[in-house]
Parts: structure tokens; sequence; C-alpha cells
């Protein structure tokens, strides 16, 4: 079942190469049982419907999975880089001029 949060393929195309990029480098202890994709997803879903992270639906992974990446990545910035990284992308697709450009109105 996919919600409305949740990355289409052609977004997942997107941010993956980024994500992959700008996760803090952790040892393989074992393989994951979820994607970094499912991760997203969830941390999507509890951005958007403003849940208590407790409260995500079933078929996400489980609530302290994604609260415990969402921590890790939050505080590593790779969640702040990644929101620049993906807006510095669409400024330069529709070539606006930038934010602090002083002839900006």
């Amino acid at each position: 079942m996919a919600y409305s949060s949740d990355l289409s393929d052609a977004e997942w195309e997107i941010v993956e190469p980024l994500l992959l990029e700008l996760l803090p480098k952790k040892k393989k202890t074992r393989p994951p049982k979820w994607t970094n994709r499912q991760i997203i997803n969830g941390i999507l879903y509890q951005l958007k419907n403003g849940c208590n992270w407790c409260d995500l639906p079933r078929d996400l992974p489980p609530y302290s999975t994604v609260y415990w990446h969402y921590k890790q990545w939050r505080d590593a910035g790779a969640l702040t880089q990644l929101m620049h990284r993906l807006h510095q992308q669409v400024r330069e697709q529709v070539k606006k001029i930038p934010m602090d450009n002083p002839n900006h109105h």
C-alpha cells in the first residue's frame, strides 16, 4: 500500500544517490531488514501527517526503527544537507536568480 507521502520511483532515483553520499558511514554488521527508501517513507509519513512516531502504519518499518534512523540522520546533518542539495537542483533546473541576489524582488 502506498501513501501520498511515499516517494515515487522517479523521486527515489533523485534522492537515493544523494542519500547514499550524505548518510553517515557505518560498519556493516548484518544486512538491514529495511531499505533506506522504506525508512524515508516512514519519516515522510510522520512529517506529513504529524502523527506520533508510535502511530506509524504497521506496513511501514517499526516506528522505533524509523525514529532511530531519523535521529541519526538528523544529528549527522544528512537531512538538512539533502534538502539543501535538492533545493539547489531545483533552482538550477528552473534557472532562478539566487535568493541572496540584490536584484531579486
